[in-house]
């Protein structure tokens, strides 16, 4: 499988947003800019802070949308049209409601399963062939509950289960950023989130 080219974190901008669970995305992408020691800066032409990184000898873009949650896809386009990127070479982090937290999973293609900022980019693509780095957030057991609890921020536990399937996924970047996809699957999807 071919090697990827952009990768993006979705959230919410603002500080009143800042370590909410809807925003696992921006964590996830903060985290993986720091490990490559690459720096984020606004572009409003592509409607995102953006930056570059070498991941394992490649060119990677790194991209956290500005446009807000429900309009991803807006950012996403614009920057595979400038770049000349595929959704196929493209990595899309974001919240999950159906993984518990210290949870991270891979996948290419698929559904949005509710979540707005997937929804968005696939009506921009028109397909959802692009691959997903999903990060569990938990769910709070009622649907009514479900937009305070994207919205707001996790208990101390939570955030440290989060944190650490974000710093394992981070870890595996060579593996997913060269296409070596399967590998990178296996060891997010065996490993066991910490303790309580």
């Amino acid at each position: 499988m071919a090697g990827l080219r952009l990768i993006v974190g979705l959230g919410n901008p603002g500080s009143e947003y800042d370590r909410t669970r809807h925003n696992a995305g921006f964590w996830f992408l903060d985290a993986l800019a720091e490990a490559c020691g690459a720096r984020l800066g606004r572009d409003n032409k592509l409607h995102a802070e953006v930056g570059k990184a070498t991941i394992a000898g490649q060119v990677v873009w790194l991209m956290k949308p500005t446009t807000f949650m429900n309009k991803s896809g807006q950012a996403l386009i614009a920057a595979m049209n400038y770049y000349k990127i595929d959704a196929e070479e493209t990595l899309v982090a974001h919240d999950d409601l159906d993984l518990p937290p210290g949870s991270a999973r891979l996948k290419f293609d698929g559904g949005h399963g509710g979540q707005n900022g997937l929804r968005d980019i696939m009506a921009q693509l028109g397909h959802g062939r692009f691959h997903r780095l999903r990060l569990g957030i938990g769910h709070p057991g009622d649907k009514d509950q479900v937009t305070p609890w994207v919205l707001g921020r996790p208990g101390k536990e939570h955030d440290a289960d989060i944190r650490d399937a974000v710093n394992r996924a981070v870890h595996l970047r060579d593996e997913w950023t060269t296409g070596n996809m399967d590998k990178a699957m296996k060891a997010l999807h065996t490993a066991k989130p910490k303790p309580a």
